[in-house]
């Protein structure tokens, strides 16, 4: 169940039909779930709770139809891979897939599998990949994603209705001392669409915010060891049609809503957020031959209308927070650790009280 089921309204904004991400034309998101073993950890063997999401961010291959794109870290105890190409052109040209710290390189490889398989081309682009750290509940030493694990998450990946919580990426995080991992949310407004996805794996219990509302030191959950000490990747889609600089400003709005839920961007936390645009489709890929325009024409939001956007990023980013944690269960996982799921009754009942 979501925020939402439980009666947790997030804001005064309007979600898109699905409440997630998808709700932009066109972007699609797939995961690959990994929950193997019990009991001791035994590097290479497990337990296993991992996992590793890709989206989409339109209908077609991003290797041949880029994007405009814009990056922003609130804090860079972290990575995300192929961002000094994005920074420097503000082009998104590879799907995103987001996973474990240890799994970065052979998610990275795959996506450039996957672009010589669609273009049929020597891989030029710099496939983005982001990552949260999970080794408290899973084997991160053992590298247990694969290959064929990001394959599958490409090639499952679709739109409507997203699974959040303890789900691909997201199986082994743990957000303000709770179960945590993959939530979505979107906003619609003056015509546009707003979506966002996060993998939440940041924060400490008695900062959780919900609402306006400190609702952490108030819910029961046992103490977790280094809270703070963690990471939040943030996917900002929009289908506004935004330039890169515009896309970089949305991207940084999402820190607030990580703020609005008590986070810090703490100093052991790698907080990043990705915002690209659908709105121009027509932006000539990295392969320089005949094909290339000299010049080409793209339409842009001019920046005194782009307000509503901003606070649309802030409410789905904080909503995306909550559905993370309201959907994923408790879990137990290497060395018998067990993290407490959020209960979103419980979490209905204390905003009420």
């Amino acid at each position: 169940m979501r925020a939402r089921e439980h009666g947790i309204v997030i804001g005064t904004g309007t979600p898109g039909p699905h409440n997630a991400i998808t709700d932009v034309a066109g972007v699609r998101v797939g995961h690959t779930t990994l929950i193997s073993g019990e009991g001791a950890r035994v590097t290479g063997q497990g337990p296993v709770r991992t996992g590793v999401t890709v989206i989409l961010p339109h209908g077609d291959s991003t290797f041949d139809e880029p994007l405009y794109a814009g990056l922003h870290w609130l804090n860079g105890c972290g990575e995300i891979t192929g961002m000094p190409v994005l920074e420097e052109f503000g082009v998104l040209t590879s799907p995103i897939a987001l996973t474990n710290t240890a799994s970065v390189g052979v998610v990275r490889d795959a996506l450039v599998e996957l672009e010589i398989a669609a273009t049929g081309k020597p891989a030029w682009s710099q496939p983005v990949v982001g990552e949260t750290w999970d080794g408290r509940l899973n084997d991160i030493s053992g590298q247990h994603v694969r290959r064929e694990h990001v394959h599958q998450a490409y090639r499952e990946a679709s739109g409507g209705p997203v699974a959040e919580g303890s789900v691909g990426g997201g199986t082994g995080m743990i957000c303000h001392g709770f179960k945590g991992g993959i939530g979505t949310a979107s906003r619609v407004v003056d015509g546009y669409t707003v979506g966002v996805l996060v993998q939440a794996n940041h924060g400490k219990r008695e900062r959780l915010t919900v609402n306006g509302v400190n609702v952490g030191e108030r819910l029961p959950a046992k103490p977790v060891a280094n809270e703070g000490a963690g990471s939040i990747i943030g996917i900002v889609a929009t289908d506004a049609p935004l330039l890169p600089h515009q896309c970089r400003r949305l991207a940084q709005r999402a820190g607030l809503g990580v703020a609005r839920t008590g986070g810090a961007g703490e100093n052991f936390s790698g907080d990043g957020f990705l915002c690209f645009s659908t709105g121009n489709r027509n932006i000539p890929s990295a392969a320089l031959d005949s094909a290339t325009p000299r010049t080409y024409q793209v339409t842009a939001l001019s920046d005194e209308y782009i307000d509503p956007l901003f606070y649309a990023v802030i409410e789905a980013t904080e909503e995306a927070i909550v559905n993370a944690l309201v959907a994923a269960e408790t879990m137990t996982g290497a060395d018998d650790l067990t993290i407490t799921g959020l209960d979103g009754a419980t979490l209905a009942k204390v905003l009420t009280t």
